[in-house]
């Protein structure tokens, strides 16, 4: 197959998970094209046009109520959020009068009512609103903006590169439905809840070999705690930290693998020197599910070998981002690597936890103060190469020690969005 086989290939993978893609990854797929599969930059437009990938926008919740940013700048707060409601009903009471179609846009009614509260729940909100205007204006921005030359495509990082700590995605603010009532499940999983979740931005792939070894490189042997290998304290590794590694180097050809043999506590340092920090249990759920809503996958509720890595099917971690995104955007949320969480492991958490924005073991700024003091189990998500599929569940919780390191066990990072 040639070059520009594999590259077809790879677009029309990602055009059967999702029809639309960001300003964003079409700058990345463009640079995708030149500099792995050594395309033409005319050459790649024209294989992204003739697939019918559309470049879309992040969803505007003005637009889904039916309500202008205009329209609502002199208004005082109680008047803001009475509209909102209204429109709101309005357009909720549509959706479920279509019952169970299939819209134009290729949504179900059910996910289409996960977006319309979405919308309210941002709109009511005036941080959250504001947040979501200079989201909007941001993209608008990145529309207005051309590429005539591979040299405009070469800031832009690739999966490997440092800077590659900005390739996030934003999640949206809003309620989901955590956890799962399927007889088969543990009552670890249950009962299905409502949660609200502030938006943030999580990292599209989990973090890579490369990745960690710019951290490991950029803590100098005298730093405190030390996180190069074989100095490393045994208090945050059970003995294997980075075990593949030959001295502070990973193996050959692994560069965008997701990194592995890393603690809890490693895992938590790196998120800190990115400017991140791991996921809560619940932010890394809404994530896995990607806007979709009673499904077993983040795609839906089948899964097969070209969907995501686990069951031995490789026999090793892939690169990352090799099997299709989720409505998000996000890749390998479930399979190649489980991925630490910032949560305490708590058998009760989804019976008795907090409704909005729940973590378990205190404050998330407690715990990451206090990280290299905690000896809690910590809650690990999403299954591995070697999982059995029951394991790939969005729903599905486990949960390890802190300083164990394994071949099945990785990390993404998540950071907040301020105003």
């Amino acid at each position: 197959m040639s070059k520009r086989d594999e590259f077809i290939t790879v677009i029309r993978t990602l055009r059967a998970a999702s029809p639309t893609i960001t300003e964003k990854q079409h700058i990345g797929l463009l640079r995708q094209a030149v500099q792995q599969y050594g395309l033409s930059l005319e050459n790649a437009k024209q294989i992204l046009k003739d697939s019918g990938l559309a470049i879309g926008e992040s969803v505007n919740y003005f637009k889904v109520l039916g309500i202008s940013v205009e329209d609502i700048q002199s208004l005082t707060e109680p008047v803001i959020a009475a509209r909102v409601d209204a429109a709101h009903k309005k357009a909720y009471s549509a959706s479920l009068n279509a019952g169970g179609r299939i819209r134009p846009d290729g949504k179900t009614e059910e996910q289409w009512r996960t977006i319309l509260n979405q919308a309210r729940d941002t709109l009511k909100d005036p941080q959250k609103r504001r947040t979501h205007i200079a989201t909007l204006e941001t993209e608008i921005v990145l529309r207005t903006k051309s590429i005539s030359t591979t040299e405009s495509l070469d800031p832009e990082p690739t999966v490997s590169d440092t800077s590659a700590h900005d390739e996030m995605a934003l999640i949206p603010a809003g309620e989901f439905q955590m956890g799962s009532n399927d007889s088969n499940t543990d009552g670890h999983q249950k009962p299905v809840h409502t949660v609200y979740i502030d938006a943030f931005y999580m990292d599209r792939y989990p973090v890579t070999n490369a990745q960690y070894k710019k951290f490991v490189d950029a803590n100098p042997l005298w730093s405190k705690p030390k996180w190069f290998k074989n100095r490393i304290s045994r208090r945050y590794h059970d003995g294997e930290y980075l075990r593949h590694w030959t001295e502070n180097d990973y193996p050959n050809g692994k560069a965008d693998s997701p990194v592995n043999w890393v603690s809890w506590y490693a895992a938590m340092a790196y998120a800190q020197w990115a400017g991140k920090r791991l996921p809560t249990e619940a932010e890394w759920e809404k994530a896995a599910r990607g806007g979709l809503t009673d499904q077993k996958y983040p795609w839906g509720n089948s899964i097969d070998a070209s969907k995501a890595n686990f069951g031995k099917n490789v026999g090793e971690t892939t690169s990352v981002g090799k099997y299709p995104a989720n409505g998000y955007g996000l890749y390998d949320m479930v399979g190649n690597l489980f991925e630490w969480c910032l949560d305490k492991w708590d058998n009760d958490f989804y019976a008795s936890g907090s409704r909005n924005n729940p973590v378990s073991d205190g404050s998330i700024e407690n715990i990451i103060d206090n990280f290299t003091k905690s000896k809690a189990l910590r809650v690990v998500r999403g299954g591995s190469w070697h999982s059995p599929v029951q394991d790939l569940r969005v729903a599905n919780r486990n949960t390890d020690t802190p300083k164990l390191t394994t071949s099945i066990i990785g990390f993404r990072c998540v950071k907040d969005v301020t105003p």
